[in-house]
């Protein structure tokens, strides 16, 4: 009843808060709990109507500030899984690891899924209640192992899946952050030299009332626009990256031509088409080795490859394997896949191995990308060098020209 009580006042959309409660059973015992209510007169009445005398009872709170990451989730999934497997009942091994985090976000976040379960939802419908931090895909996974009864081997599976992913991203991200990095530090320095020291080498060229060369006149007059023009510049350069963060995350049409954009950079497109094959085998696999059919698994797998333009490639595919076509003819169709990785899922389909075959598609190319990131660090080091030498020096060099002509000039 009382769990009746709980779960309509959660549709009545009541706010409740976890108490913690000490108490003295009908022997006198001493016992301890929590308890998901509205207020502490609420904790109060239903410890009494159970036969516990309420001693004490305590809000608990939980420090302000936090955000739940992907990381934070693979961590939970991984311990979630590991518990599970030792023998640890559920809602145990979620009271476990929301005690252990650091990051009070995600302790609140467990706390809610937990008292979800308590109420008795199943554990896929309490992570769709939460569906900013689980996709869709986690709860179709957790949903499939709980049908089947082997929610714990699912868990290690997702968890090994997540793992894997995260590492993919946290490649590719360490792959861009150098130059960007190196691009915005020469920017403020370049910045920097434009407007505070450029100008005092030209009050000191003026007093020599001579011609100057082509190159110091030229550096001098970008100086003069920085100058004059610095509020202008930063405030169209921090306009434009607000203005296409802002469409790139709401517009459509924009995501699919920056993704496609993405895909064609010279250096950097290759990289990003491997991880993002790889995202979608490595997917496709872990969905498929759980039971989930191949239709209903492919609507995941476009949102997890993390390119629209494979997106819309694995909707075609969808559409063509729900009508009879074979995955292969599909893939092979949408044109975005090499022969290999399309002979690797061929081969899968004939064998009864797909989730195998697309499991090692997804380890080559999980290691390709690992190469890759290598070659490019280890190329992006001489040309930035390079790129900075030439802009730096060619100023240097134009600032000193006069004074190297410094007796002609007098």
């Amino acid at each position: 009843m009382a769990s009746a009580t709980k779960s309509d006042r959660r549709d009545m959309g009541v706010k409740e808060f976890t108490f913690i409660w000490e108490g003295k059973d009908k022997i006198g015992k001493i016992v301890r709990g929590e308890m998901r209510c509205a207020s502490e007169a609420v904790v109060n009445t239903t410890l009494r109507r159970q036969g516990i005398l309420p001693v004490k009872v305590k809000k608990q709170t939980f420090k302000k500030g936090g955000k739940v990451t992907e990381k934070d989730i693979t961590l939970f999934t991984r311990q979630l899984a590991t518990m599970l497997k030792s023998g640890v009942p559920l809602l145990q091994a979620f009271d476990i690891v929301a005690k252990g985090s650091s990051n009070s976000a995600v302790a609140r976040l467990l706390l809610d899924v937990k008292a979800e379960v308590e109420t008795g939802s199943a554990l896929n419908q309490a992570f769709r209640k939460h569906s900013v931090h689980f996709d869709a895909l986690y709860c179709n996974l957790i949903q499939a192992g709980e049908q089947a009864g082997i929610l714990d081997a699912l868990l290690d599976r997702l968890a090994t899946y997540k793992e894997k992913i995260l590492a993919i991203k946290s490649k590719i991200k360490s792959a861009l952050f150098y130059p960007i990095a190196v691009i915005v530090v020469a920017f403020i320095v370049m910045a920097v030299i434009m407007i505070f020291v450029i100008p005092q080498f030209k009050s000191v060229f003026t007093s020599f009332g001579a011609d100057l060369p082509a190159p110091t006149l030229l550096v001098i007059a970008i100086s003069d626009f920085f100058v004059a023009n610095w509020y202008l510049i930063f405030g169209a350069i921090a306009g434009g990256l607000y203005l296409f963060f802002y469409l790139w995350k709401r517009s459509v049409p924009m995501q699919m031509a920056i993704d496609r954009m993405f895909l064609r950079l010279p250096i950097f497109g290759e990289v990003i088409r491997k991880a993002t094959i790889a995202r979608w085998t490595r997917t496709l696999s872990t969905m498929f080795a759980a039971g989930v059919p191949l239709v209903e698994a492919l609507t995941s797998v476009g949102g997890a490859a993390g390119n629209y333009v494979y997106r819309v490639a694995t909707q075609q595919i969808q559409t063509e394997v729900s009508t009879g076509s074979s995955l292969t003819v599909a893939m092979q169709n949408a044109e975005v896949f090499p022969s290999m990785v399309i002979q690797m899922v061929s081969i899968g389909e004939e064998s009864g191995q797909l989730d195998a075959m697309l499991g090692k598609v997804a380890d080559f190319y999980e290691a390709e990308v690992d190469d890759a990131v290598e070659a490019l660090s280890s190329l992006m080091e001489p040309m930035i060098m390079v790129i900075l030498g030439v802009l730096i020096g060619g100023i240097v060099v134009a600032m000193y020209l006069p004074i190297f002509k410094l007796g002609a000039v007098v």
